[in-house]
């Protein structure tokens, strides 16, 4: 091997390495690699930069602007409403609430097609009697399915476009995804509403009597208040004489700087006592009615302008990965009294956080309830960057549903023509939103993933520079190698096999930017086309099924169903199992070697 092979295959595995840990964030590990490669001479300084102008770069930011304007519509969230009431059985409302998923996630941001469908899938599950857990792992590898089928279904797609681009001169285009890519989808949305959510686990329990979200519980401070008809009284007097149900659990009882720990039960209640204590959002509002007072509330409530009779409403908001608040607490937020909102309870992966809820430290996947005006909790959900996990009351006034619809499907049509390149007219159809008022350039640049513009401007140089070298090729004749004289198929099957493994790990868009040179090295190797090898890593490289830190929309569900890390393979591994049955003989039929 020359230094310069041996440097970026260095360079890649040690980025592979650190996506894999986790501990550092995957953009920042991403501009170490480019600037670890510029440093060793793989990559020439005055190019370093040049992914950020990529047209895969620019399609993604136009992609996930023009879903947060059709998000804005609340147009889909009617729509899937309307077919969840007009469907009888539970498998007739898993069908339309799934297939909807990989519809829409098809042309728009997985993320954002899931975070539209997410509110509704709880409020069928509450309907229905059903466990959230039952709907929403289905849900979320529904839209992964989805975006197998269109070139800007999924970031993958787009690095795979534009390395055949590189190879043969010639991208691949809008729907030339969509012959395996629909197939797939198809298979795999069936399995998952016949057999998979049979697979998924039942989080529920026996506790029917639980709210929309189905949470074990939240983490609640309280305070005796002045005048509170529990002073004198015992923990006890929070529930019924002779059923305790319906009493928060209470955790530590704080008396100024002392905590009281023996006989904690039956200590009678002083003015000013601090109680932390877990329970359902009715065993919380029940405290409350017998003379408990929430922590901050009252000071919420003070900052309101006395002559408005303004509504407080408690909603619960899931809070996705990459949020800018993941890592900050309440306290370091100032959440009160900068935001206006009283965090009442944290619930994470279903369980209860047993430390003041100031001090929490915000993570992916976390479930906060929180209490607000209710005519601006919503706005300042979002600009938290959190989804609520109930449906808003919006005004759906046709110009403003159809606009953006309209829209988005011109440039689509426009971009399957192939008069101009997809990236120029997404881009014109986001700047006419944004004209017509449809969306503010505010929240276009708050519905922007920054962190996978970062991660595909730094790494598709380093990925170039991975085949330019040689080094691609060298993985490659291993791979072809250990497949000598078997089947082409078996070097299909072994590629994607490999992909999906990496894609369960670290970003798919990473994974995507790794392979797709082997898969080239592949095809020089064997003196083959391309194109089904190329496909073969698009596919696998959204198959993140068996892990929750495979895709982003795994963990975003992870905590209001409460699933755990094991739960995903139980459905993912068949899953898998089923895309490599169908795509690997189909792929050399669509697209011959």
């Amino acid at each position: 091997m020359t230094f310069e092979q041996t440097a970026i295959l260095a360079i890649i595995l040690g980025a592979l390495g650190a996506f894999i840990w986790g501990r550092y964030r995957i953009d920042l590990v991403a501009l170490l690699a480019l600037l670890l490669a510029v440093a060793v001479g793989v990559v020439d300084p005055v190019k370093a930069f040049a992914g950020f102008g990529h047209p895969a770069v620019i399609t993604v930011v136009a992609v996930l602007g023009m879903s947060a304007a059709l998000t804005r519509s609340g147009a889909v969230g009617v729509i899937a409403e309307r077919l969840a009431q007009r469907t009888e059985s539970e498998t007739a409302k898993t069908f339309s609430l799934v297939g909807l998923a990989g519809f829409l996630s098809s042309f728009m941001n997985n993320v954002g097609a899931l975070a539209l469908l997410m509110p509704v899938a709880l409020s069928v599950a509450r309907r229905a009697g059903m466990s959230p857990s039952r709907l929403l792992m289905p849900l979320s590898f529904a839209s992964l399915l989805g975006g197998m089928i269109t070139l800007i279904g999924t970031p993958p797609n787009l690095i795979i476009a534009d390395y055949r681009r590189a190879a043969i001169g010639e991208e691949f285009h809008m729907f030339d995804f969509a012959p395996v890519g629909l197939a797939v989808a198809l298979v795999g949305i069936v399995y998952l509403v016949i057999v998979g959510v049979r697979l998924v686990p039942n989080r529920r329990g026996n506790d029917e009597g639980r709210r929309l979200f189905e949470l074990s519980s939240y983490v609640t401070e309280f305070r005796v208040p002045e005048g509170s008809r529990l002073i004198g009284q015992s923990i006890r007097a929070l529930g019924d004489r002779h059923d305790d149900s319906g009493r928060p659990t209470v955790l530590a009882l704080l008396r100024g700087n002392e905590r009281v720990v023996r006989r904690l039960t039956r200590e009678p209640l002083v003015e000013g006592d601090l109680l932390l204590a877990h329970g359902t959002a009715e065993q919380i509002e029940a405290a409350v009615q017998k003379g408990l007072e929430l922590v901050d509330a009252k000071e919420l409530d003070a900052t309101k302008d006395s002559s408005e009779d303004a509504e407080l409403a408690v909603v619960e908001a899931v809070m996705p990965p990459r949020a800018w608040i993941e890592g900050r607490s309440a306290a370091m937020l100032r959440l009160r009294s900068r935001y206006g909102l009283n965090l009442l309870g944290v619930a994470r992966g279903g369980a209860p956080i047993n430390t003041r809820l100031r001090d929490v430290r915000f993570r992916a996947g976390d479930v906060l309830m929180l209490q607000g005006d209710a005519d601006q909790i919503y706005g300042t959900i979002s600009a938290l960057g959190c989804l609520p996990l109930a449906q808003r009351r919006m005004s759906l006034e046709r110009p403003k549903i159809l606009a953006p619809a309209l829209i988005f499907l011109s440039a689509i049509v426009a971009a399957s023509a192939g008069i101009v390149p997809a990236a120029v007219c997404l881009v014109v159809g986001l700047a006419v939103m944004v004209l017509l008022d449809i969306i503010p350039m505010s929240e276009v640049y708050g519905a922007i993933d920054w962190q996978i513009v970062v991660l595909l401007g730094a790494m598709i140089p380093v990925g170039t520079a991975m085949h330019e070298t040689g080094a691609a090729g060298l993985i490659a004749g291993a791979v072809a190698d250990v497949a000598s004289g078997y089947s082409l198929y078996l070097v299909l099957a072994l590629l994607m096999m490999l992909t999906m493994f990496l894609t369960d790990m670290m970003n798919n868009a990473a994974t995507a930017l790794v392979m797709a040179p082997v898969a080239l090295g592949i095809a020089e190797r064997l003196s083959v086309s391309p194109d089904p090898l190329l496909m073969a890593v698009a596919i696998g490289a959204s198959s993140a099924f068996l892990t929750p830190i495979g895709h982003q929309n795994n963990l975003l569900v992870m905590g209001p169903a409460g699933y755990r890390f094991g739960d995903y393979w139980r459905v993912g591994l068949l899953l898998d199992a089923l895309i490599l049955a169908v795509a690997v003989p189909l792929l050399p039929v669509v697209w011959p070697f």
